[in-house]
Formats: C-alpha cells, sequence, structure tokens
C-alpha cells in the first residue's frame, strides 16, 4: 500500500496537537492528525480551566469544536488509531499507523502527552480528577475551602505545603512515605504552620460517588480528607520509548523529550510539544507550545 503524502504528521490530538494542527492549517500547510483511540489522559477532567473564552469545557467539547473549525478549512485529516512505529530517511519521515498504513511527511510533530501511572488503591480511579486531583490551578477552585492533602514524596518540597497551597485552602496536611528523610524535622516546621506530617501506605480511599471523605492506612489509621492532591509519577507513551532506541530521541534525566526554543528535538524534522516535553503541563501551556512547534515548522529555513 503506497503511503499518503502530507507536509507534517502530528502524533497526538490534544491541546498541543490541536493547537498545532489549527496554526499550520492556517499556514496551508496539509497535516495528518493521528488521535489515539483510547481515553485522553484528561478524560477524567470535569472540565478544562483557564482557557480564554472557554473556561469550564469538557476535553471532549474542545476536540470536537477545535474539529469542527479545522473540517471548515478541509486540509486537516484526523486518523482516529495509534502511530505503532517512526522511521526517518533522507526525503523525510514514513508513520505506521497501528492498521498497516503509511503516512510520509517531511516534519513531523510528537504531541503524545504522557501517562499518569495510577496506583493499585481502592476509591482511587473514583476519586481521580474530581477529588483526587493532580494540579491546583486546573482544578483548585472547585476543590477550594475544603479539607485538603497533599503528597510529598520530596523533603524538600513537604514544609512548602502549606503556604504553596494557601489560595485554596487553610487546613491542610502533609502525606508523605514512612521513609521520608529527615520526618522529624518536617513535621515541626509544619506543625508550627498549623499542619502536619502524616506518613504511612495508603490501603483504600473513602468516598461517596467520587466525593471524598476519609483515607484510611495500612496500619487502621484513619483521616478525614476532602480532597487530596497528588501529582503522579509518569512515563512516556510507548512509542516515545520505541523512538529512542530506533532514531536516537534524547531524553532528559527526568525522562522528557529534550526540546530547543522552538520546539525541535536533536532529530532534524522532529518536533514535539506538549506534557511530554514539560514538567510546566496544563493545556494552555501545551497549546502554546503546539503554536509554537507550527510556527517553527513553516519557518524552518528561517530557525
Amino acid at each position: 500500500m503506497n503511503p499518503i503524502h502530507y507536509d507534517t504528521v502530528i502524533v497526538g490530538g490534544g491541546p498541543a496537537g490541536l493547537a498545532a494542527a489549527m496554526a499550520l492549517t492556517r499556514y496551508r500547510h496539509r497535516s495528518l492528525v493521528v488521535e489515539s483511540p483510547e481515553p485522553p489522559r484528561n478524560a477524567a477532567s470535569q472540565g478544562m480551566h483557564g482557557l480564554i473564552g472557554l473556561d469550564g469545557i469538557s476535553p471532549a467539547d474542545l476536540r470536537a469544536r477545535t474539529w469542527k473549525d479545522l473540517d471548515a478549512y478541509g486540509l486537516a485529516t484526523r486518523a482516529d488509531t495509534l502511530a505503532h512505529d517512526i522511521t526517518r530517511d533522507e526525503d523525510g519521515f514514513t508513520v505506521t499507523l497501528a492498521d498497516g498504513t503509511q503516512a510520509r511527511a517531511g516534519t513531523v510533530l510528537l504531541a503524545t502527552g504522557m501517562v499518569d501511572i495510577h496506583p493499585d488503591i481502592d476509591g482511587f480511579a473514583a476519586c481521580w480528577g474530581r477529588t483526587i486531583i493532580h494540579c491546583p490551578f486546573c482544578v483548585g477552585e472547585e476543590n477550594a475551602d475544603r479539607a485538603w492533602a497533599v503528597m510529598a514524596a520530596e523533603p524538600d518540597f513537604a514544609p512548602m505545603v502549606p503556604d504553596a497551597f494557601r489560595a485554596w485552602t487553610s487546613d491542610v496536611v502533609v502525606l508523605s512515605p514512612p521513609d521520608l528523610e529527615g520526618a522529624s524535622e518536617i513535621r515541626n516546621r509544619l506543625r508550627e504552620q498549623s499542619s502536619d506530617l502524616i506518613q504511612g501506605e495508603i490501603a483504600r480511599f473513602v468516598h461517596r460517588d467520587g466525593e471524598l471523605s476519609a483515607i484510611e492506612f495500612t496500619d487502621g489509621r484513619t483521616l478525614e480528607r476532602q480532597t487530596l492532591l497528588w501529582h503522579l509519577p509518569q512515563r512516556q507513551v510507548s512509542l516515545i520509548t520505541r523512538l529512542t532506541e530506533t532514531l536516537g530521541l534524547a531524553l532528559d534525566s527526568g525522562g522528557l523529550v529534550t526540546v530547543d526554543e522552538h520546539q525541535k528535538t536533536n532529530i532534524a524534522g522532529l518536533y514535539a510539544a506538549g506534557d511530554l516535553a514539560t514538567t510546566e503541563q496544563g493545556a494552555m501551556n501545551s497549546a502554546g507550545a503546539g503554536a509554537a512547534a507550527a510556527d517553527a515548522i513553516h519557518f524552518a529555513d528561517f530557525f
């Protein structure tokens, strides 16, 4: 089967990928957006906040509205599948999709996001994205003035929690694993701020329809809390891991794709934008990075 040729293939249909598709469309580029049929990372979100004119829009509605706009131009094509592999030769890239079809393009933008590693704890899934949250900017307002706990495994971060989240709550404690370094000193510092350090392994989240009410520990203790902030560990999607082996795609020490100020990776013609390349994750930041990548792709001869 002969591959279809595009100007750019965008792997990922979240805020970064769609912003890039819109910008490239306005530059009159033909693009293919490869969007996984699996639920997106933000599928549990009740609404996306901070987007100008779209505050609170659901992830699904944002995608639908963007594709309605893109379809009006007729230059962006959507493929609801996975990108299985990407290879490169002197003329550009070949993107092989999960169904075996192939696309050719001179440039490729990786916008796959990251994968959150969810803990196997009873009640977590029901509360995730609602009262167990990963980002105070995203849903802090919806959880304001409640009793919070913040998961903090880093000894430098734990004492900062009361001040860091004071905008949303004055009732906050820190949760940490039993082996947190310097726990006694951290606990004393937190208590001086009317907070506390609670150490232990979580056994269960007590909730009603996703509304957290308590955290139970394996030793039998129960902590009454209404909101838990937990920035989960993350990993790259399998495609990115494969490209580090086959193309030599560079990752930094934290496992993020390395890009320059124009969203270029270390592979000529290969760009990356969004959560897979930064710790400053969020829809607005991702969309901005996607638009910046589109600019760099269009003006590649100048950057």
